[in-house]
């Protein structure tokens, strides 16, 4: 038998049979007849490749492949299908995602009526008492496009509180039952960073932006342990349904217990790299926890800021006003021009990864100026900043990111739903530098992706499609919403793989299928690289493999 020269990165044994020895060792899987996208721009293509333990340990063809095939090696023969590294998503709230499967569905509500009677029926369901939450609803799916408010929904929901969000996570809305059991009424004051929306009369409407969220947040029940368990294993079976093989969860907190439990029972199946808020940094610099620390199922060392609020919320903060709500600029955050600065410099000498919520141009900005004034106090290293979204900058700092080597942690979907109303908001001279892909990659920059879920969709493969075809969900922009900003299919691959797993110093980890890499790995129904770049979004996951164990196979 030939032996390959291939040698496992880890413990510098080949993995072919050991003659010299007097022993063989075989691959635990091997995946042959494949169409396999490495990621490895040194060796593209592949048509097979074997794994032993959690890692990939050969790559070749079919026939060097099955050379390494024993008694009780596992086999997949992918019939020609195509094979790419597991997605990373480089921005989800995981635990959010998974109470999301089980709370009622607003996104594609298309009028008021619609809206008010998914709540009826949803109500009639759960018991009396019982908080209704969730919903990622989306008023701009309406004509008019006029916020809703608790009278509204009152009718469909005298017996349960309600506090909905709307999809970006920016607004919430709240019937008068909620309100009366958090003791709002006309008093009650705004807060730095929030806004309580109110009539003619400065009665709350039932909507709340941001900040202001937290008067009724703080009498919602919170779930129990187990809740969290079953919502946590709820989301990762889903991700698995998807491809997605990786996580970086940046409103983690505290539920990083919840996902250690669910690790233990052995019920995680996705790789997680969880983020505390930007303040609890002092708590982490007591414990001497950097970033990326822990095992490689499940780490810590990340912590996630917010410099504003949404562009569908008008509280993402521009330089300039909105078109259609000219009074306003949007809403920094009460911590952007007190506290945060000196956090994040804090916080970066701690070891401490630091990941900011920026998407407005004047918010993007100050961050980026805030990372240059940390880089200049604790000195030149590996920090990889990272802004979450990115979404609308100057293009004058658009460059500041490769520059800066600043991480843009993207989410492509919102390009395809944003681009059917950001027009009303943002001139033209604002939009050129909207979700602008190819410049940050052309100027240097490192494209990581994700979907944001539950605020968006998690299908990494409908991501796939927006990055590469920016056509708008309302089919109005069939060459592509801002098109200049396209990448190639291969691009948006690397953001979610190679991108992504920069982005959470994983990058000689995983995001590669090659030797030495995690052998995580999908197979999906179509050639993405090849078949018209619109019908991506229908193509689906066949297989999901993670440490070379299958975690969700396709009936």
């Amino acid at each position: 038998m030939k032996t390959l020269s291939i040698i496992l990165t880890v413990s510098a044994i080949l993995i072919t049979p050991l003659a010299s020895l007097g022993q063989t060792i075989y691959a635990d899987l091997v995946v042959i007849n494949a169409n396999v996208h490495t990621g490895n721009p040194n060796r593209p293509k592949i048509q097979a490749f074997a794994v032993k333990g959690r890692k990939i340990a050969a790559v070749g063809t079919d026939a060097q492949i099955k050379a390494l095939i024993g008694p009780n090696t596992k086999q997949i023969d992918a019939r020609g299908k195509t094979i790419v590294a597991g997605f990373n998503d480089a921005h989800v709230h995981f635990l959010e995602t998974g109470q999301q499967l089980s709370s009622v569905d607003l996104r594609s509500a298309k009028t008021p009526q619609e809206f008010v009677q998914r709540i009826r029926d949803f109500a009639a369901k759960i018991p009396k008492g019982r908080w209704i939450l969730g919903g990622q609803w989306d008023h701009e799916n309406w004509t008019p496009n006029n916020l809703p408010t608790a009278a509204l929904i009152d009718a469909a929901t005298p017996d349960n509180p309600v506090f909905i969000n709307r999809l970006d996570g920016h607004m919430s809305l709240a019937n008068s039952l909620a309100m009366k059991l958090a003791g709002i009424d006309k008093n009650v004051k705004d807060v730095a960073g929030g806004e309580i929306v109110r009539d003619a009369s400065g009665n709350p409407t039932g909507i709340f932006k941001d900040a202001a969220t937290y008067y009724v947040e703080k009498v919602i029940p919170e779930p129990s342990f187990e809740e969290k368990l079953e919502a946590a294993e709820a989301a990762s079976e889903n991700a698995a349904s998807f491809g997605i093989t990786s996580v970086q969860d940046v409103s983690a907190g505290t539920t990083i217990g919840v996902y250690q439990e669910l690790l233990r029972r052995g019920k995680l199946k996705t790789r997680i790299y969880g983020c505390s808020p930007l303040g609890d940094y002092k708590r982490w610099e007591r414990t001497g926890v950097r970033y990326a620390f822990g095992d490689p199922m499940l780490r810590v060392g990340c912590l996630k800021g917010y410099a504003d609020g949404s562009l569908g919320s008008t509280t993402a903060w521009f330089f300039s006003p909105y078109l259609d709500a000219p009074n306003t600029s949007g809403l920094p955050m009460a911590d952007v021009t007190t506290t945060m600065k000196q956090n994040i410099i804090d916080a970066d000498r701690a070891g401490l990864q630091v990941r900011i919520h920026a998407i407005g141009d004047r918010a993007n900005a100050t961050i980026l100026d805030y990372y240059a004034e940390a880089e200049k106090a604790d000195g030149a290293r590996d920090r990889r900043f990272t802004i979450e979204h990115a979404q609308h900058l100057r293009m004058e700092d658009l460059k500041r990111f490769g520059g800066q080597k600043v991480v843009a942690s993207m989410q492509p979907f919102h390009i395809i739903d944003d681009g059917r109303w950001a027009w009303k908001r943002l001139d033209p001279a604002r939009l050129k530098g909207t979700y602008a892909f190819r410049t940050i990659l052309d100027t240097g920059g490192v494209l990581a992706f994700g979907s944001d879920s539950p605020v968006a969709p998690w299908d990494p493969l409908y991501g796939v499609y927006a990055a590469v075809t920016r056509r708008t969900l309302d089919d109005k922009n069939p060459g592509g919403w801002i098109p200049d900003q396209k990448i190639t299919v291969e691009e948006t691959v690397r953001g979610y793989t190679v991108g992504s797993s920069f982005a959470e110093f994983q990058e000689k980890e995983k995001g590669l299928l090659d030797v030495g890499y995690l052998a995580d790995f999908v197979i999906l129904s179509d050639d993405i690289f090849k078949i018209d770049p619109v019908k991506i979004r229908d193509v689906t996951v066949l297989k999901t493999v993670v440490d070379g164990k299958i975690v969700f196979e396709r009936k």
